[in-house]
């Protein structure tokens, strides 16, 4: 076991000192939010693949391989459809907006009163998506080390928060190819050959199971519809998903690269089931479905390959959870503490009589962020900091990770799903069409869960009902969206925003301290006169 510390130490190590060296090259806030929306097709769909490739889609999909034979697959698989759904039809779009959160994005096209809402949905779902990866390292240091469950969840939480924090999308974007490739290694390269070789091949696993272990939906359709409406959705819509198409350099680069990331998904997807198929073989009576992932790793693995697989995992939780602090500190201080502060500064300069805005409005939040000029760097790194104590402080408190993430999954796309893909597909949808969508398919999920259950399926489908309803009938019911705000989204979706100068394609935060935002482009195209909330 020696050899196998080692390697993980030397793992650990490297993604630390990664933090480090990313710290310096994020010297501005596009740096550290979105690695400066530079990266190329290789950096893109490594990382991308990384992030969306957890320890749930590792360690949860061997598990339901050895519950369910290869149909255990469809929840991972469903996740890479989502992530090709979104490379093909959207990401072009989605990377030429040039904003930070999904909340700005809705600003951008509703023209500023759903946004404050929506980053308090996206911002709870991070956190929660955070919270869940965090407590995944309680079963992979037990596993290494035996390391009791509060000291592992310490552990690696603070390892992952010191990396993120220093660099930035910089750091994690170094720490998530290294991870991507090691998963590479270890899971697809090492662990899926030795596990089917001991398993004694395909032939002796079809004659020692069930027929029903091969059959394409053994698992029942009601849960792969279910995964669909889930998985392939939630990667439709979900902040850390979307903060990573914004680092791309191109649209091409986007399409391209997320659509080979979302190809590898499926590929590990079936990967992760055959495992979880030959470790029914090997061990079929085991306590639970998801200790055949570590089973399978610390017997059937010889000395060295057992750490690189273990680090394999590791680096499969390290990546979803780093991804999902930056996005819920990213939220959190650009959608959420950005605009409460504006308001206030707002407030204090002008009096609440002298505005002729709305409180929610973005340009007021913007306006208060450049009339203090904050250094965004160091307020993004401290939020960053902050919320990933709050993560390790909740996973500590926390036991049931399943119902604590199909929470997040089911309140997201719920809430947000309609009028995000509404804004993007559909020019009649209106703001208050968006709030009301947001407020009904939000309150009918967490109602229905209350009354059914976390883990039933009716919340979800009940809830993108109600969702769809009342965006469809407020914004038919309401007047249409300003023009001039249509006009600053359609500018934004074509690539050439009226207030980006030229040379500066980004809208480079140095010279606006709150980067390219939604709301100062609809503001300087807005008729003065007329009120955001309208």
């Amino acid at each position: 076991m020696a050899v196998d510390y080692a390697v993980i130490v030397l793992y650990l190590a490297g993604m630390l000192a990664m933090g480090w060296w990313g710290m310096r090259r994020a010297t501005s806030k596009s740096d550290f939010l979105v690695a400066g929306r530079r990266l190329g097709p290789a950096m893109y769909s490594g990382t991308m693949a990384a992030i969306v490739l957890g320890g749930a889609s590792t360690i949860g999909g061997v598990g339901l391989g050895y519950r369910y034979g290869l149909s255990g697959a469809w929840m991972v698989f469903t996740i890479g459809l989502g992530l090709l759904a979104l490379s093909v039809f959207f990401s072009a779009r989605i990377a030429r907006l040039k904003v930070y959160t999904v909340s700005e994005m809705l600003d951008l096209r509703y023209g500023g009163s759903a946004g404050i809402i929506s980053g308090v949905v996206m911002w709870a779902y991070t956190l929660m998506l955070a919270v869940t990866s965090t407590i995944a390292y309680a079963t992979i240091f037990d596993v290494l080390f035996g390391l009791d469950r509060s000291l592992s969840i310490i552990l690696g939480g603070a390892i992952v928060v010191a990396y993120s924090t220093l660099g930035g999308m910089w750091s994690i974007t170094l720490t998530d190819m290294v991870q991507f490739v090691v998963k590479t290694i270890g899971v697809l390269l090492l662990l899926l050959p030795i596990a089917v070789i001991k398993a004694g091949g395909f032939a002796e696993m079809k004659a020692q199971l069930p027929d029903d272990y091969f059959a394409p939906l053994g698992i029942g359709g009601q849960t792969v519809f279910t995964y669909v409406l889930i998985y392939s959705f939630g990667m439709l819509i979900g902040q850390d998903i979307w903060q990573r198409v914004f680092t791309a350099r191109s649209d091409r680069v986007a399409r391209l690269g997320g659509t080979a990331a979302g190809t590898y998904c499926l590929a590990y997807a079936l990967a992760g089931a055959v495992i979880g198929t030959a470790a029914k073989v090997l061990y079929p009576h085991l306590g639970s479905p998801d200790d055949a992932f570590a089973t399978i790793v610390r017997d059937a693995l010889p000395v060295g390959v057992r750490g690189l697989v273990l680090a394999a995992a590791l680096s499969a939780v390290m990546s979803t959870s780093s991804g999902a602090l930056i996005a819920c500190a990213t939220v959190a201080h650009n959608d959420i503490w950005a605009r409460v502060k504006g308001v206030a500064a707002r407030r204090r300069q002008t009096g609440p009589d002298d505005s002729g805005e709305t409180g929610g409005a973005p340009s007021a939040g913007r306006a208060g962020e450049r009339a203090e000029a904050p250094d965004e760097v160091r307020g993004n790194r401290a939020f960053i900091l902050l919320m990933g104590l709050a993560v390790i402080v909740i996973a500590l408190a926390l036991n049931n990770v399943v119902e604590a993430l199909t929470l997040a999954y089911n309140v997201l796309v719920g809430g947000l799903l309609v009028p995000i893909l509404g804004g993007l597909l559909w020019k009649r949808g209106t703001a208050a069409g968006a709030l009301a969508s947001v407020v009904a398919g939000g309150l009918t999920v967490i109602g229905l869960m209350v009354w059914l259950g976390v883990l039933a399926n009716e919340p979800i489908y009940y809830g993108l009902f109600a969702s769809l309803v009342a965006y469809v009938g407020v914004s038919l019911a309401t007047p249409p969206t300003d023009a001039a705000v249509l006009a600053a989204w359609r500018a934004r979706l074509a690539g050439h925003a009226d207030d980006v100068p030229e040379g500066d394609p980004e809208g480079d935060p140095e010279g606006d301290p709150e980067g390219d935002t939604a709301g100062s482009v609809a503001l300087a195209l807005k008729p003065p006169s007329t009120a955001w909330g309208a």
